[in-house]
């Protein structure tokens, strides 16, 4: 295996949530319907809003690194709902499959022995493919831990949950 393989493995790894995180999946995993729309106390938004908000950051990543007329998006209102927006169960496993389709999308850009991890990106100012993804790992590390906590005080994980 070479260093540029193992590098490969190592982002994926990162991005699938498999050493010191909880997966998405996992995370996500048999949620209450009733809980979606709730604040927990002194949260200011849903479990529904972390959701999308990692979906739409990851996305403006993904499409970020796709190049192709990328135009930067306003924080925070293109990367959060509004703070009233809720979602029905429709709505809620849209986020869910829109994030695991871009996250598969950015595997396979990582995967891609093309796609050079350390050339700067078309249009950035100096960004490369490696940093982006380590970016993505980390936000999506950082508010999936979130979630889970706010799971945890919320009570909404099943019997026999650790």
């Amino acid at each position: 295996m070479t260093d540029d393989d193992a590098l490969r493995r190592e982002l994926i790894r990162l991005l699938d949530g498999l050493d010191a995180r909880m997966p998405f999946d996992e995370a996500v995993a048999d949620f209450p319907d009733g809980a979606m729309n709730l604040r927990a106390p002194n949260v200011e938004y849903t479990p529904w809003h972390i959701l999308e908000h990692i979906r739409l950051t990851q996305a403006d990543i993904l499409e970020y690194v796709q190049g192709d007329g990328y135009v930067e998006k306003t924080w925070p209102d293109e990367y959060w709902p509004p703070r009233d927006a809720t979602a029905t169960r429709v709505e809620w496993d849209q986020t869910i499959r829109g994030f695991s389709a871009d996250l598969a999308a950015l595997i396979a850009i990582v995967r891609d022995p093309a796609r050079d991890l350390f050339a700067v990106l078309p249009d950035t100012p100096g960004h490369t493919l490696l940093r982006e993804v380590r970016i993505v790992g980390d936000h999506n590390a950082y508010h999936i831990g979130e979630f889970a906590a706010l799971r945890q005080v919320m009570g909404t994980w099943g019997a026999g949950h650790r």
